[in-house]
């Protein structure tokens, strides 16, 4: 008999424990902000033991990072639906302003939950730092995508580039946001946020095909001009 359903039933059951958890704790460090918040305090509004919370998070400010992770893994699914070789510019662009869009209740919800747990953040280092492990893992799972998508037109080096420019706009739009009351669609918006930090970053780094060459593989820079010599024809 295979285990596999069960094996499948287990992993949703584990995931579905560890959002609840992780949903009680951004409820308590929202109303409370994480110093006067336990782990004790969070499992019981979880509905689970003391040792289940301990069991998948090594602390309180822990318990929030599958919220924290959320927004990068369905940024990163659009990445990976896209075809090698459509170009990467214009792919990066679509998945981050569709990730951080906030088309219904439930998405404009998420993004200010966030929003509430990057302003815990900036007083506590620990949940700080889980902030920063959550970007670092996601960059580290989208060098593979990025190459993907690269086609073979990039060196390792330029991919990995171009995954931690990518990684630090979506950061740096987020912490920037959560800094102000703008709202979560239009201006100063994370998605409008993270569009304008990729530009700038991607912009800058000269690894990838201009807006107008983008996706057009094998094609060569163009010759610089000739200087022109005395007696030339103008």
């Amino acid at each position: 008999m295979s285990t596999k359903p069960s094996s499948s039933l287990t992993e949703r059951r584990k995931a579905a424990t560890q959002l609840d958890i992780a949903h009680a704790a951004a409820g308590l460090f929202a109303e409370r902000g994480p110093d006067a918040t336990t782990a004790e305090e969070i499992a019981r509004h979880a509905g689970v033991a003391l040792r289940t919370f301990y069991r998948y998070f090594r602390s309180k400010q822990d318990a929030v990072s599958p919220l924290l992770a959320a927004g990068a893994d369905r940024w990163r699914a659009l990445l990976e639906a896209a075809e090698p070789g459509s170009g990467l510019s214009r792919a990066l662009e679509s998945a981050v302003e569709r990730s951080l869009a906030a088309p219904d209740e439930e998405a404009a919800e998420a993004l200010l939950r966030t929003r509430g747990l990057l302003r815990a953040a900036a007083g506590d280092p620990a949940l700080r730092a889980v902030w920063y492990r959550v970007n670092q893992e996601s960059e580290e799972r989208l060098v593979p995508v990025v190459a993907r998508l690269a086609d073979g037109r990039l060196e390792a080096l330029q991919v990995r580039l171009v995954a931690a420019a990518a990684t630090d706009a979506v950061r740096i739009a987020l912490e920037t946001w959560a800094g102000t009351e703008a709202g979560v669609t239009g201006e100063g918006s994370p998605a409008a946020l993270a569009l304008r930090c990729l530009r700038q970053l991607l912009g800058g780094m000269d690894v990838l095909p201009s807006a107008s060459d983008d996706g057009a593989q094998g094609s060569s820079p163009a010759a610089p001009a000739r200087p022109a010599k005395t007696g030339d024809a103008t």
